[in-house]
């Protein structure tokens, strides 16, 4: 078998590589001398443990001898972890992009010696098919014209890169910020104009859900009262819950689905949906007060706590989409097969009649139930999506609706365990510090808006996961990634951002000030790596890497949301609570960095439109004065959390010392007190407060 120098390395993708022929290299000063000293080319391979495509591209091509002996003869291979290294994946994203109009992963790429690109594209197959041209077709012309034209295209390579860096230039960003709603009145158009009015989402197949796009929306709705914007975002929620991108039976979200309407997934498991969408859901529930949408956050916390946590409490990155069709063959693997069943499976562990009940509620076929399947990947199997709702499934049958619901409560319990018997798909349990702020936000808003101490205790654990693992309080850096005993990688802007806002949100639940505290040192050490004090915004990465061709500063809110829209937002919610103007400024400077990109793109955008709401809304403090575990202080944070009140900032003094502490940067609240004994609530804008309350009816009038 052979072994390359990926054998060395953490990551589970690198180590995915590790016995391929190709003889491959970790982005480091080995790989460039080498390819300076051999005046190769860089061949760039960037992708993730849990990517179809990539496997793919393994079995078809670098498995291959005859390719990977192309590879190691005319060039210096390079894998990267984008999960890992996203600072990298985004500078050669950023020119894949540009030069073919798209992007996506396998990301393959070809640079000069001195890393700069000069031709790329994602996924090739090892032969001329689909449109695409044959990898080694692509190797032997790339070789050849890098011997006969090489000053050309290291010249043409630099050109390219002399664009991208002018292409990515903001202007000089104003001091202050000139609101202008019409901007958040051009981002609901626009979402509107794409919103798929039958079954959800925004746009056709596929479609991927972006619960960024759903915080705005929401906020909107919050501060206009536009029903279409609350709407679309309760239609989109309910049609995935029903999909089979919701996993029926084990709870959590598939990426996305290939299909317009939720059915057909791509089946790997992300943290970073798992963490946003259970947000939308719970933010959905304070809206509406339909249980149903509780009931989806609570599937997606509980498959998170069992198969995604670590012993310490972090949280892994993600499970894979391929999984072991037939236990005699390990190697054997296909899209989603620990997922899908076929009928006889079905009534064998379900049982009659239950198993017809269950066949009609989850929309189960004799012969398979996916109609379009042109890789052959789903014959005779069934997908499991709500087709019809218990009380259809009760008429149907002519039963009592409360008899079919405990049977399919049965039928799932019957079901999920015959799963546990399966081969699980790969886990890709590295922990990601940006990643875990994502999920310690939902599980601290989940555990009050829930009132489940295990939601909060989830959330405060995997904090503490993070600040004894991943940062050092003496040099006040955060680390990326964890794995197997090892903290590595410098963070990222995402890494402090995500980390910030969930320490935030944390303490806006729990208000141990501790958590504060450091959000507020993460900030100013994210202000001094990352930030553009001239222009405005924050850089995605530090300025010491000498091996990064180019500084990015990433806005756009895709998959997850971006560090620079995440950071505005947690710059105004801690100028709101520490009075500090600084804060405020550097947030006014981003946005208005952006200002020109958000009016032109806003569907680009919607995460930093939520700040950009929050800056025009003038957001209301909300002070609790009480012991913090007294029952009447609980009941009048009840108030607060199971209420939707995006702009707003929670407070809680609970002592003197905490007064003192909290009063330096907003002195207002040093007259703050409990009256007559009761825990009490002001409810104040600019610090500007209306009466105090200390009854939980008059708080919630007080909110409305």
């Amino acid at each position: 078998m052979h072994t390359n120098r990926l054998a060395n390395e953490k990551s589970p993708y690198l180590l995915q590589h590790a016995h391929n022929p190709v003889d491959w290299y970790a982005w480091g000063p080995e790989a460039f001398d080498a390819a300076r000293r051999d005046d190769k080319p860089i061949f760039l391979s960037i992708g993730y443990s849990t990517c179809h495509w990539c496997h793919v591209m393994e079995r078809e091509s670098f498995e291959d001898e005859q390719i990977a002996g192309l590879l190691n003869r005319d060039f210096v291979p390079i894998k990267v972890d984008r999960e890992e290294r996203p600072d990298i994946d985004r500078i050669y994203m950023t020119f894949v992009q540009a030069t073919t109009g798209g992007g996506g992963w396998p990301m393959s790429v070809w640079l000069t010696p001195d890393r700069q690109p000069f031709y790329g594209g994602t996924y090739f197959p090892p032969e001329n098919r689909w449109g695409h041209p044959g990898f080694g077709s692509v190797l032997r012309q790339i070789a050849s014209a890098w011997r006969s034209q090489r000053e050309k295209i290291v010249d043409s390579a630099r050109e390219v890169m002399d664009h991208l860096q002018t292409s990515l230039l903001l202007g000089p960003a104003r001091e202050k910020a000139q609101l202008d709603p019409a901007i958040l009145e051009s981002g609901f158009f626009a979402f509107r104009r794409t919103f798929d009015s039958r079954l959800g989402g925004f746009g056709g197949a596929p479609k991927f859900p972006r619960p960024s796009v759903h915080n705005f929306l929401l906020r909107y709705w919050a501060r206009t009262r536009n029903q279409e914007a609350l709407d679309m975002v309760l239609l989109t929620l309910r049609e995935m819950a029903k999909g089979g991108m919701n996993d029926q039976l084990g709870g959590g979200f598939h990426r996305y689905s290939v299909d317009e309407r939720w059915f057909v997934p791509h089946f790997e498991k992300m943290l970073y949906d798992q963490a946003q969408l259970a947000i939308s859901y719970l933010e959905a529930f304070q809206i509406t007060g339909d249980v149903g949408f509780a009931a989806t956050a609570r599937s997606i916390f509980d498959y998170v706590l069992r198969d995604m946590r670590h012993a310490e409490g972090g949280f892994y990155s993600a499970e894979d989409a391929d999984s072991v069709i037939d236990p005699a063959e390990p190697l054997v693997k296909g899209e989603g097969a620990f997922y899908i069943w076929t009928a006889e499976e079905i009534r064998e562990r379900v049982g009659f009649p239950a198993a017809d009940w269950f066949e009609y509620r989850y929309g189960v076929d004799d012969s398979g139930n996916v109609a379009h399947d042109p890789h052959d990947e789903f014959a005779g199997r069934n997908i499991l999506y709500q087709a019809h709702t218990i009380e259809e499934t009760a008429d149907n049958f002519e039963r009592d609706a409360e008899e079919v619901r405990d049977a399919m409560d049965q039928a799932r319990r019957a079901l999920f365990e015959a799963r546990t018997h399966r081969v699980r798909p790969h886990l890709d349990d590295k922990i990601l510090t940006g990643w875990n702020g994502l999920m310690i936000s939902a599980f601290a808003l989940g555990g009050a808006v829930l009132e489940d101490s295990r939601y909060a205790d989830a959330a405060r654990r995997a904090a503490e996961f993070l600040i004894a693992r991943m940062y050092d309080p003496h040099t006040g850096i955060l680390l990326r990634r964890f794995r197997e005993g090892e903290a590595a990688i410098p963070g990222f802007l995402d890494d402090y951002a995500l980390f910030t806002q969930s320490l935030i949100d944390l303490y806006e639940t729990q208000f141990d000030r501790r958590h504060l505290d450091l959000a507020i040192r993460l900030t100013e050490k994210q202000r001094e790596l990352f930030e553009d004090a001239l222009q405005g915004g924050f850089y995605s990465s530090g300025g010491s890497d000498a091996s990064l061709v180019l500084r990015v500063k990433e806005d756009y809110d895709g998959a997850e949301p971006s560090g620079n829209s995440v950071a505005a937002l947690n710059l105004l919610r801690l100028a709101q609570i520490t009075g500090r103007a600084e804060f405020r400024l550097s947030a006014e400077r981003l946005i208005t960095a952006f200002e020109s990109r958000i009016s032109a793109v806003p569907m680009a955008t919607p995460q930093m439109l939520v700040a950009y709401e929050f800056l025009l809304n003038e957001p209301r403090q909300i002070v609790i004065a009480g012991a913090r575990d007294a029952p009447d202080t609980r009941k009048l944070l009840e108030t607060v959390h199971t209420r939707f009140l995006p702009n707003r900032v929670v407070l809680l003094v609970d002592s003197e010392e905490t007064r003192r502490a909290l009063a330096q940067g907003t002195p207002a609240l040093a007259v703050m007190t409990a009256q007559d004994g009761r825990a009490t609530a002001y409810v104040c804008r600019n610090y500007a407060c209306q009466l105090p309350v200390s009854d939980a009816a008059e708080l919630a009038e007080l909110l409305q």
